[in-house]
């Protein structure tokens, strides 16, 4: 009796902790973003009245690593976005939840965090919509629409922070806002402010922003800035999917500005392969691709993506001296989550890289997201279907190009 009552009174105590003190901080860190009203999340952890009903789905979540979603192997690269939990933050979550989720003294609570009703980048020096909503229908396959839409600048601008508000997102799967520079030949036959389903190909501009589930706004670090040459459009892709119901949707896009030239043009560059072939039932089918650089860059944010199939993803870099390394490692990828990865620091990327991606593809029965195992699987846009694209974003000196960063140099003639 004496050893048992001894062993009792040496047993710790569970960790007490309060929501102010304690979680709040945690919350504002890396749940806010996405779990207040107007967001992604269907329920906001802003007061201690709205997430106290949570307190063990938020447990369960964090202490299974499900949330906030980070997919990254941590054995390669560090990553200046992430926003997993540490096991501190996890024992605390889980202890709060565990002594009866007590609010504690108001007193405690660390400043809230400010936002901007409807925005995430800040109030935008331009807000550009689709002129008229678009009508999702209740059932079928709806192709990606095009709206064209004239931005109005007569002279080069320089975009730090670009956003997309989604109007309707029980219907829209994503939005890329791509910059359609003057001349282009892309969606030619498009009507500016029209929807318009093209039949070539369905990226044909550089990169400005995207909304998909996890997606974080553009906000470029300073000095950095995306250009917008003198009488562009921006181009909204959208995809939508029908849900049963015919509805309709309004997105937008906001921009700010820089006040001055930047120091170094952010550029997108995708390595992908469009020319696959996943057999049914095929668990574990590989996917290559690369592509070379032909001018020195830095490395500024990697995403990868494929569809329901996609199983994991990594990209690779081996430099002109025959090194090479990860860069980023997706072991689990998850198609409900478009995900960012900014690499902490600068990663020079010099000219010779060689950026490979190599992804596989579950198409078995085994794979709870797969529409139909029984069926071969090939490159297209929609979500039954499969890509295979590695999107990396790229500093390098204003005024440099796509096709300056890919294309090598044609020596003169006579040389």
């Amino acid at each position: 009796m004496l050893s048992l009552s001894v062993a009792a009174l040496a047993a710790p105590k569970p960790l007490q902790v309060t929501f102010h003190k304690d979680v709040q901080p945690i919350l504002q860190k890396n749940c806010q973003g996405c779990h207040r009203p107007g967001e992604a999340a269907p329920m906001s952890f802003l007061t201690y009245k709205s997430t106290r009903p949570f307190a063990k789905a938020i447990k369960e979540a964090a202490s299974t690593r499900r949330m906030p979603p980070w997919h990254a192997d941590p054995h390669f690269g560090k990553f200046s976005n992430d926003k997993s939990l540490t096991q501190t933050e996890i024992n605390t979550l889980t202890a709060w939840a565990d002594t009866g989720a007590e609010e504690g003294n108001p007193k405690d609570a660390p400043q809230p965090v400010s936002f901007v009703d409807g925005w995430n980048i800040g109030k935008p020096d331009l807000v550009l919509e689709m002129p008229k909503p678009f009508t999702v229908p209740a059932k079928g396959t709806i192709e990606y629409v095009h709206y064209v839409i004239p931005v109005g600048n007569k002279e080069d601008v320089w975009v730090e922070c670009a956003e997309v508000r989604p109007g309707n997102r029980v219907v829209l799967h994503h939005v890329i806002a791509f910059v359609r520079p003057p001349g282009s030949r892309w969606l030619k036959n498009a009507v500016p402010g029209e929807p318009f389903i093209p039949r070539e190909s369905i990226f044909g501009g550089q990169w400005l922003t995207a909304y998909a589930p996890g997606m974080p706004p553009q906000i470029l670090a300073p000095g950095k800035a995306r250009k917008l040459p003198a009488g562009s459009d921006i181009v909204l892709q959208m995809h939508y999917t029908a849900n049963g119901k015919e509805q309709t949707d309004a997105s937008k896009v906001g921009l700010i500005f820089a006040k001055q030239p930047p120091q170094e043009q952010v550029v997108t560059l995708a390595v992908q392969n469009n020319r696959f072939t996943i057999p049914p039932h095929d668990a574990n089918h590989e996917v290559k691709a690369e592509l070379v650089l032909q001018q020195d860059a830095k490395l500024s944010a990697l995403m990868p993506h494929m569809h329901l199939r996609g199983k994991d993803f990594l990209f690779r870099a081996t430099y002109p001296t025959g090194e090479s390394e990860v860069l980023l490692s997706v072991p689990r990828y998850d198609f409900a989550w478009q995900l960012i990865y900014e690499p902490a620091g600068e990663k020079l990327l010099p000219k010779g890289t060689r950026i490979q991606a190599v992804a596989h593809f579950d198409n078995s029965a085994n794979n709870k997201a797969n529409p139909d195992p029984t069926q071969p699987v090939r490159f297209g846009e929609q979500s039954w279907e499969e890509m295979m694209i590695g999107f990396f974003d790229v500093s390098v000196p204003p005024g440099t190009t796509e096709r300056d960063l890919l294309q090598p140099k044609r020596k003169p003639a006579g040389d």
